[in-house]
């Protein structure tokens, strides 16, 4: 294990940022939201194993009600010069900001170009609830914008700086090293996992945050939680579900974006699933934005990963999509599903049925009794002979003659033949 020793501005820096939080409620303001989306990432500048970008300190401040122009902000200023300064000249320091300044000028442009979507949408909104969600996620890219403009800036500015001292041309690189998970809001952190730095006490981080509503947001009170609006549905009793569903879409879409274009792809695959674990009829939405993305791939592992869900949801997942017109998805996502226990898909086929979507379940056991076994079908007949016998053997003859009449021995051989009425 490689130690470091933090560079006394550095320190210096991280003792001031960690006193400046010690004032701040964790759970609300700028502070909450971005230990929220990123606890590791604050974590490290507090350790001091990085720099935290310039806008966020503002944002802090904001939190403790400091005016701009006031003199801790000016002390920040010169608190963060100077480390940042002694941070940058580390060996690899050069490299290390080029790096992140092309992954803040991809951030910008993606934010552009979802402001321009968002922006068009609203032009468009149906209803007023519509036009409220959109607003308050036109303002949050904006914000994204805002911010990745700001860090492109400084970190340009961090460059021209250290190039300009004793005019001597940028360390190389250091070799490559694995590296710790950052969010999305924390792409400038590149720090090695195995780095220990000089200790700072760092304040506990909360694990969740409210959104914001400062000067940026046009309302609200520096450091005063206050949460998003609620859906329409929930305010007012209408039914938002589509816009909603729309919304959410496109934003773990736009999310999903900023990560593959940062090669981050485990935490891609990651916020891809989660939506598994939300309303299954967003599915149906989620399924349009990743294909007008260009991401139908991205959507065809979703339901392979989908056909992993517990027998219900696979249920619910597959029946949302049927209902969605979505006939083919539906339809992969049972094919691949054949493969589970005998015992799940009896809960699955179950389940189908009690919700009215008997085509689905007859669908699942048509693909189950062409790729299983016939010993395999009589295995599955048996956790519901009276039910599931006859669907079998519908399946089978839909198959084939030959699949038939093997079910029907395997049937026979498992003493179930009773229930085929033979």
């Amino acid at each position: 294990m490689t130690v470091h020793q933090l560079p006394v501005e550095v320190a210096a820096f991280a003792h001031w940022l960690t006193e400046l939080a010690g004032r701040l409620r964790p759970d609300a303001g700028w502070y909450g939201v971005f230990a929220e989306r990123d606890p590791d990432g604050l974590r490290a500048c507090f350790d001091g194993a990085e720099i935290l970008p310039w806008d966020v300190v503002e944002a802090l401040l904001q939190d403790a009600g400091e005016p701009a122009g006031g003199p801790l902000a000016t002390r920040a200023g010169a608190l963060y010069a100077a480390a940042a300064t002694a941070h940058d000249r580390r060996p690899g320091g050069a490299a290390a900001l080029a790096e992140r300044r092309d992954l803040m000028e991809q951030e910008r442009r993606y934010a552009e170009s979802r402001a321009r979507e968002l922006g068009e949408r609203l032009r468009a909104a149906a209803g007023a609830a519509e036009a409220a969600g959109l607003e308050n996620d036109l303002a949050w890219v904006r914000d994204d914008h805002t911010r990745a403009t700001a860090r492109v800036t400084e970190l340009t500015a961090r460059l021209d700086r250290l190039g300009a001292a004793a005019g001597t041309a940028p360390a190389p690189p250091p070799p490559p090293a694995k590296r710790r998970p950052r969010g999305a809001r924390y792409a400038w952190l590149e720090e090695s996992a195995e780095e220990q730095t000089a200790a700072v006490a760092v304040p506990v981080l909360p694990t969740g945050g409210a959104a914001p509503r400062g000067a940026r947001f046009g309302g609200g009170e520096p450091g005063v939680a206050t949460r998003a609006p609620a859906p329409a549905s929930d305010a007012a009793g209408g039914a938002s579900a589509p816009a909603e569903a729309g919304r959410a879409a496109a934003n773990a879409v736009y999310a999903l974006q900023r990560l593959r274009a940062r090669g981050r792809s485990g935490e891609a695959h990651a916020l891809l699933c989660e939506a598994l674990t939300g309303p299954p009829d967003r599915l149906p939405a989620l399924a349009v934005e990743l294909h007008r993305a260009g991401l139908a791939a991205d959507w065809s592992t979703l339901l392979w990963e989908a056909a992993s869900l517990p027998p219900g949801r696979l249920a619910a997942v597959a029946g949302v999509l049927a209902d969605a017109g979505r006939a083919a998805d539906c339809d992969q996502l049972l094919r691949q599903g054949v493969a589970r226990p005998v015992e799940e898909l009896a809960g699955a086929c179950a389940a189908l049925r009690g919700d009215g979507h008997h085509r689905e379940a007859q669908a699942l056991l048509t693909a189950f009794v062409r790729v299983r076994t016939p010993e395999d079908a009589a295995r599955l007949a048996g956790e519901d002979p009276r039910g599931l016998v006859p669907q079998l053997l519908g399946a089978a003859r839909a198959v084939s003659v030959t699949r038939e009449r093997d079910l029907l021995h395997a049937l026979r051989v498992a003493g179930l033949s009773g229930a085929t009425g033979a």
